[in-house]
């Protein structure tokens, strides 16, 4: 949508991220961070590319069963990321908290390995797994936040979601080949995603700094509070991007029902299924810090807009016939490019509006509610599919979608985005 207008701008982008100055402008701790999050991610993703598939295909989940399920698995971090990001900023203890988030999460690498296949020990493994990841994502979103040049922030939260999301590319290719070398291999592989979670968690404690505020603040200035949080969303600004980053996510369906959607559409292997996630990864990995750093040129907003936009057309793709891996690789490209222009975006525009006291609290507010949003249009969508079919679920989610753009159009007018 802006990229024809703005060429010159991303290739001014890319030239920066080819450049040595890269550590000078969003700062070592950025880089750290991502090299912490692309280790966990190898990790999980390692695990959780083939969940959806497991669910439906080996255990005889329905959609709405299913959707219950991605919904907690979305969902499950919200409150958990709220009160990790509220604590940080009031001990100053951002890294403390993140490294007991990602500590948490290797753990549950390692209980998958013990547990067997005792559905009820998985669920509460899956669980934990999830207050790990709520632990850790606001306190370390704030890190980012409070070391990177406001200018650049865009580029840095997108530097770190490109590191990141490698990880989630690598990781599917791993448990794809450990799987196709020995298909029973599951311990071993969960094994392997624990020692990996180990080094991301040696990264974040042995070489991540505490961020040290930019202003210092009276020695009896006041600590931030559960009311000071809560009158983050009486600014004008912030309630409105809270608003439309939420209508947004209600009208969000998940990857896990987009990749099911085309496993019934097209005819693939079912040992090829893992390979979908990777698919998107590639595109959101190489776009994060491009698109990051032309959100920082010409408007976050209409970045973050244009990414729905691409959401939309994957919508439209899987309501009309088939072509075939053709529409496979466009599905993929759509997805992955979508990701990379409304993720760290988001928690940039964010920033903005927060004061740096608050920063960990403000960022976790609005992932907590994009987060609950995200669950709900789980929930919703495998009702929608398992009442009135696939095809009438996709076409409603793409209206909705249609409906929650135009709001939040308004709302980051409003935002000054």
């Amino acid at each position: 949508m802006y990229a024809v207008q703005s060429t010159s701008t991303l290739r001014r982008a890319r030239g920066a991220l080819r450049s040595g100055r890269l550590r000078e402008r969003v700062g070592g701790t950025v880089l750290l961070l991502g090299t912490c999050s692309l280790l966990t991610d190898i990790s999980s993703e390692m695990v959780s590319a083939i969940l959806p598939l497991y669910l439906v295909a080996t255990l005889g989940f329905s959609p709405l069963q299913y959707g219950l399920v991605d919904g907690i698995y979305q969902g499950a971090s919200a409150l958990v990321r709220l009160a990790a990001g509220f604590l940080g900023d009031r001990f100053k203890r951002h890294k403390l908290l993140a490294s007991l988030g990602y500590g948490l999460s290797a753990v549950c690498k390692l209980g998958l390995a013990v547990v067997g296949g005792a559905w009820a020990g998985l669920s509460a493994i899956i669980l934990l797994d999830r207050t790990g990841k709520g632990m850790r994502t606001a306190p370390r979103d704030a890190m980012i936040s409070l070391t990177a040049p406001e200018k650049d922030m865009g580029l840095a939260f997108g530097v770190h979601r490109a590191m990141d999301t490698a990880g989630a590319m690598i990781g599917p290719l791993v448990a794809f080949g450990l799987l196709a070398a020995a298909p029973e291999a599951y311990r071993t592989l969960f094994l392997i995603s624990f020692f990996v979670a180990i080094l991301g968690l040696g990264v974040i404690t042995l070489l991540v700094r505490e961020p040290q505020e930019r202003e210092e603040k009276p020695a009896d200035a006041e600590k931030p509070d559960l009311k000071a949080a809560a009158k983050l969303l009486k600014g004008t600004e912030f309630r409105a991007l809270t608003i439309a980053g939420s209508a947004l996510g209600l009208a969000t369906a998940s990857d896990g029902f987009i990749y099911l959607m085309l496993r019934d559409r097209i005819d693939f292997s079912d040992s090829l299924f893992p390979l979908l996630a990777t698919g998107t990864a590639v595109l959101y990995m190489v776009l994060a810090a491009p698109l990051g750093r032309l959100a920082d040129k010409i408007g976050r907003g209409k970045v973050f807009i244009g990414g729905y936009v691409l959401l939309l057309a994957v919508y439209v793709l899987l309501m009309t016939p088939s072509a075939g891996f053709v529409s496979l690789l466009l599905v993929l490209g759509l997805l992955g490019t979508y990701y990379a222009a409304t993720d760290g975006v988001l928690m940039a525009m964010g920033s903005r509006y927060v004061p740096e006291e608050l920063r960990g609290s403000g960022l976790a507010l609005l992932g907590t509610a994009t987060s609950i949003a995200r669950l709900l249009a789980s929930v919703l969508f495998g009702v929608l599919w398992t009442v009135v079919g696939v095809q009438a679920a996709i076409a409603l989610f793409a209206a909705g979608l249609v409906v929650a753009m135009a709001l939040a159009v308004r709302g980051l007018r409003i935002a000054h985005a």
